[in-house]
C-alpha cells in the first residue's frame, strides 16, 4: 500500500502556478466600466497601505507563506504491509465490493478495481466501481456508495498539504497490538449500556481493566503499570484521566445569543445491537443499505450507548463549536498572546493590565480579528483541511480495515473455515469471546449501528482527526490553564434528566480547560471505537494528525494580523508547549 508518488518534486508553488494562469484567462477578457475608475479610487484610501501597494503586501504574505509550506517534503508514508502480504486481503478494507459468501473474503476483481481507481485517481474510474466492484445493482436504493475517495486527492491554500503529513503505518494484521485494539473493542461492545459513572462498581467493568491488563501490547492510559476502572475506555492526553468520564463541554448548557443548547441529546434502546450474525454481518459487508435507528427519550450523555448515538449523527464539528460557545458565554479568558486578552461573546475585550496582559488594548475590542466572530469561525476552520489530510492517508496510504471486518475473519477462524494468523493474546489469552460468543452464539463484533462502519477506510480516523484539529485551535485561542467553572454531572437519580454539581474527591486535581477539551477529543473519538467503527490507534494516531494540521494553519495566519501578537502558546496532547 505504500503509495508511490510521480512527479514529487511538485509542490504547492507549483500549484499555485497553475491558478496564475486562471487569472491569465481573466485578464484577456474585455473590462468593464467599473475598473477603469479603479485608480480614482485608490485616491479615496487612507490607510497605510493603499492601491498596488496592498495588493503586493497581500502577494508577498502569500508567497512567503507558500514558499514555507513548499519546504516540508512529501514523506515516505510507509504502511503495515498487510496488502502486499495476504493475497485474499483479509488485512485491508473492502467494504462495499462484493464478498465470498462462506468467509466474506473480498472477491479479488473488485478488490483490484479499488485499487485501479485510487492509483488513477479519476472520477470516472471510481463511478465504475458501480458495475465492476459492487455487489449490488447500479443505482439500486440498497446499495451504499463509497464515501469520498476524492477527497484524498484535493489541494487546500492554507495549512500544510495533505501529502505532507504523515500516520505511522497501522498496527499489523497478526500483531500483539492488534489484538489487545480488539480486545478492547469487545469489552467497549459489552459494556455499552453501562453507565460510567458506575464502572467502579460494575463486575463487567473490573473484568474488562483485568483483562486488558493482560494484554502484552496495549497502549490504552494505565494506573501502576495495569488497567483500571478509572483508566478504562479513556485516553493519556493530560486531563483525560481526570473526574468524571464525559466532558464538561458536553455535558453543560449554554446560550448561543439569544437561543439556549440544552446539551441533552437523543438516546437509542439499550441492548440492541448489530451485525452479530454472519448473514447480516456479510449484507452490510457488501454494501446491503439498513434502517436508521430508531430513538428514545432525551437525556444527558450517561453511557457509551449515548455516546456512540451522539457520534453517529452529530455535524461533525459541532462538539468544537459548542465548546467555543460556551468559553465565549461563560467568559473564559483567552490565550495571552491575543492582543485583546479577554472575549466575550459580544467580543468585548478588557483594558490592557501591563502585567497580566501587555499586548491589551485601551481603546480597542476583538471582532473580525481576536473576538467572538472570528473565533467562532476558526473553531470550525480546520475541520475540512484535517478531512483532506485524513482522507489522503486512508485512501491513498493505508487502507486499514474496519472492526467488524476482522472480527468476521475470527468468527471464520473459530468455525473452521480459515486459519488467520490473528495474534493468541486475543484467541487465548483474553477471555473476551468467551463473553461475546455466550451473548451471541458468534464471535463477530457486535455493532451499535445497523449499517456499520462508514463506506471509507478505517486508518485514520475522521472524528478523531477533526476532534485533534478543532480543539488544537481552541487551546491556541484560550487559556487552557483555566478552571472549569461549575462543574456538572448526569444525575443518577433520574436516568440523566437533569444535571447536578460535580464534588471533586478529597486530593483529584481540579478539572481545567485544556483537560476538558482533551477529553472531548477522547470522548468523540473513544465514542467512535464503542460502536465498533474505529480502533484506538485510528484515534490517537488521528488526533495528533488533527494537531498538526491546526498548528500549520496557525503558522500561516499569524502573519496576517495588524495587532501586537506574540503567538499562540497551548499544550500539546503530549503534554508539551508549545507557541506558533
Amino acid at each position: 500500500m505504500k503509495h508511490k508518488k510521480q512527479n514529487s518534486n511538485i509542490n504547492r508553488r507549483a500549484f499555485l502556478n497553475t491558478l496564475g494562469a486562471s487569472a491569465g484567462i481573466a485578464a484577456s477578457l474585455p473590462a468593464i466600466s467599473v475598473l477603469s475608475e479603479a485608480t480614482t479610487a485608490f485616491a479615496d484610501d487612507i490607510g497605510p497601505q493603499g492601491g498596488r501597494a496592498r495588493v503586493e503586501t497581500s502577494e508577498r504574505i502569500r508567497q512567503e507563506v507558500a514558499e514555507r509550506e513548499s519546504n516540508f517534503r512529501i514523506p515516505s508514508h510507509d504502511d503495515n504491509g498487510d496488502e502486499a502480504l495476504y493475497p485474499t486481503k483479509i488485512g485491508n478494507y473492502s467494504k462495499n465490493l462484493k464478498h465470498e459468501p462462506t468467509t466474506g473474503e473480498v472477491d479479488p476483481a473488485a478488490y483490484q478495481a479499488m485499487i485501479a481507481a485510487i492509483s488513477t485517481g479519476r472520477f470516472a474510474d471510481f463511478e465504475a466501481l458501480a458495475t465492476n466492484g459492487h455487489f449490488g445493482a447500479p443505482n439500486s436504493t440498497m446499495q451504499r456508495r463509497l464515501v469520498n475517495p476524492g477527497s484524498g486527492y484535493a489541494f487546500d491554500l492554507e495549512g500544510t498539504d495533505s501529502h505532507q503529513l504523515k500516520l505511522a503505518p497501522a498496527p499489523a494484521f497478526a500483531s500483539a497490538q492488534e489484538a489487545g485494539e480488539m480486545a478492547e473493542l469487545y469489552w467497549m461492545a459489552l459494556l455499552r449500556d453501562t453507565n460510567f459513572a458506575d464502572y467502579d462498581s460494575s463486575a463487567l467493568a473490573q473484568a474488562a481493566a483485568a483483562d486488558l491488563s493482560k494484554m502484552s501490547d496495549f497502549r490504552g492510559p494505565k494506573d501502576g503499570g495495569a488497567v483500571t476502572t478509572k483508566t478504562l475506555f479513556r485516553d493519556t492526553y493530560p486531563g483525560c484521566t481526570v473526574g468524571p468520564y464525559i466532558s464538561q463541554f458536553l455535558l453543560q448548557s449554554c446560550n448561543f445569543g439569544s437561543m439556549r443548547i440544552d446539551t441533552q441529546m437523543m438516546t437509542v434502546a439499550a441492548g440492541v445491537d448489530y451485525m452479530t450474525d454472519f448473514t447480516s454481518w456479510l449484507n452490510v459487508q457488501n454494501g446491503v443499505n439498513t434502517p436508521p435507528i430508531p430513538t428514545g427519550p432525551p437525556a444527558y450523555c450517561r453511557s457509551g450507548r449515548d455516546l456512540t448515538h451522539y457520534v453517529n449523527i452529530d455535524a461533525l464539528f459541532e462538539a468544537y463549536f459548542v465548546s467555543c460557545i460556551n468559553l465565549l458565554g461563560n467568559g473564559y479568558y483567552a490565550n495571552l498572546g491575543n492582543p485583546y486578552g479577554r472575549i466575550y461573546d459580544s467580543g468585548a475585550g478588557r483594558p490592557r493590565n501591563a502585567l497580566a496582559d501587555p499586548n491589551g488594548s485601551l481603546a480597542q475590542v476583538g471582532f473580525g480579528t481576536f473576538g467572538g466572530p472570528a473565533v467562532l469561525t476558526l473553531a470550525c476552520e480546520p475541520a475540512t483541511r484535517a478531512l483532506k489530510d485524513v482522507w489522503y492517508q486512508k485512501w491513498l496510504v493505508h487502507r486499514r480495515l474496519r472492526p467488524e471486518e476482522f472480527g468476521g475473519r475470527v468468527e471464520v477462524k473459530r468455525l473452521g473455515l480459515r486459519n488467520y494468523p490473528i495474534h493468541s493474546d486475543l484467541l487465548s489469552v483474553s477471555s473476551v469471546l468467551n463473553q461475546v460468543l455466550s451473548l451471541h452464539k458468534t464471535a463477530l463484533l457486535p455493532m451499535a449501528f445497523p449499517e456499520g462502519s462508514p463506506n471509507h477506510t478505517s486508518y485514520g480516523s475522521g472524528h478523531a482527526t477533526v476532534a485533534g484539529a478543532c480543539v488544537t485551535m481552541l487551546k491556541a485561542l484560550f487559556d487552557d490553564s483555566q478552571v472549569i467553572k461549575n462543574p456538572v454531572i448526569p444525575n443518577p437519580g433520574d436516568g440523566g434528566q437533569t444535571l447536578i454539581s460535580y464534588v471533586a474527591p478529597a486530593g483529584e486535581a481540579p478539572l481545567t480547560v485544556g483537560g476538558e477539551l482533551n477529553k472531548v477529543v477522547s470522548n468523540v473519538s473513544q465514542g467512535r471505537n464503542m460502536a465498533g467503527v474505529h480502533w484506538r490507534s485510528d484515534a490517537t494516531a488521528s488526533n495528533l494528525l488533527g494537531e498538526a494540521a491546526t498548528i500549520s494553519m496557525l503558522y500561516d495566519m499569524k502573519r496576517t494580523f495588524s495587532e501586537p501578537f506574540s503567538g499562540f502558546t497551548f499544550t500539546k496532547f503530549d503534554g508539551t508547549t508549545i507557541t506558533v
